[in-house]
């Protein structure tokens, strides 16, 4: 009894809660099977570790801010023609992001595009990358009122120090005045440095509207994306649309929809 506490204690200042906990079940195992202490000490080594991983990834997940989870289980690969599944499974790979690469999805509303950006973010979590979400609007905002306050070069140092930013809906609302200067900065600081996930309904043509109409920023700004970068288009009809008219289909339930928990947005 003596030993027990004092091991619970010792491991409890070691900050070693898994032993803690698993020790004894472990032990009376081990005793059971005639197990080795090596073997018997390496699993319950094993399974501070493993539990260590899981709450960093839960923590990593967490501090990178996605709307929903996604995961690439989940995605419909045969919704549209245009994605090659083979890239996109090499992409879960995460060296893209070892080497600074970028990843632009860009497609029709609904097809999916924040679904495998976020689904790709969290692959690269899993690889031990920092990865933080963000709208393109919501990205703006956050450097815009940075900067008012003063701390905008906190804020970019912060974001300096993250291996991958996904910037979602590029193009899908209009913004503020200082809004393109901030957003071609934000670029050009991780051109070669770190990494970019965008997703966009525009076509590279259509980028001056982005940047305030001005062709030469928008230029500027799209060499130093598309450097080193993977496009992945999605076309098709919209995730939503689809699953709306399945709904509406003879024996679907009346004022339901099929959609389900998981949400696809743009």
């Amino acid at each position: 009894m003596e030993t027990t506490l004092l091991l619970k204690a010792y491991l409890k200042r070691l900050r070693l809660p898994t032993i803690a906990r698993d020790f004894e079940k472990l032990g009376t195992e081990a005793a059971r099977t005639n197990l080795p202490y090596e073997r018997y000490l390496l699993t319950l080594l094993e399974q501070e570790v493993l539990q260590r991983e899981q709450n960093t990834l839960r923590l990593r997940i967490k501090a990178a801010g996605f709307p929903v989870l996604k995961t690439l289980e989940t995605f419909d690969f045969t919704a549209t023609t245009t994605l090659s599944k083979p890239e996109v499974l090499r992409l879960t790979q995460g060296e893209w992001v070892d080497r600074a690469h970028n990843v632009i999805a860009a497609g029709n509303p609904g097809t999916g595009k924040t679904h495998l950006a976020i689904a790709l973010s969290i692959a690269a979590c899993r690889r031990g990358h920092r990865v933080r979400f963000f709208t393109a609007a919501s990205l703006v905002t956050a450097l815009s009122e940075a900067q008012a306050a003063h701390r905008l070069s906190t804020l970019q140092k912060k974001l300096d120090r993250t291996d991958l930013v996904v910037v979602d809906e590029v193009g899908f609302v209009a913004l503020p005045k200082e809004g393109p200067q901030l957003l071609f900065d934000f670029f050009a600081r991780r051109y070669e440095r770190r990494s970019v996930l965008v997703t966009t309904n525009l076509q590279f043509g259509r980028w001056p509207e982005v940047l305030g109409g001005d062709e030469m920023m928008t230029g500027a700004m799209l060499d130093r994306l598309t450097h080193h970068c993977t496009v992945l288009t999605l076309n098709g009809e919209s995730y939503r649309f689809r699953q709306s008219q399945k709904a509406t289909l003879p024996g679907a339930p009346t004022g339901q929809s099929s959609i389900g928990a998981e949400p696809v947005t743009a």
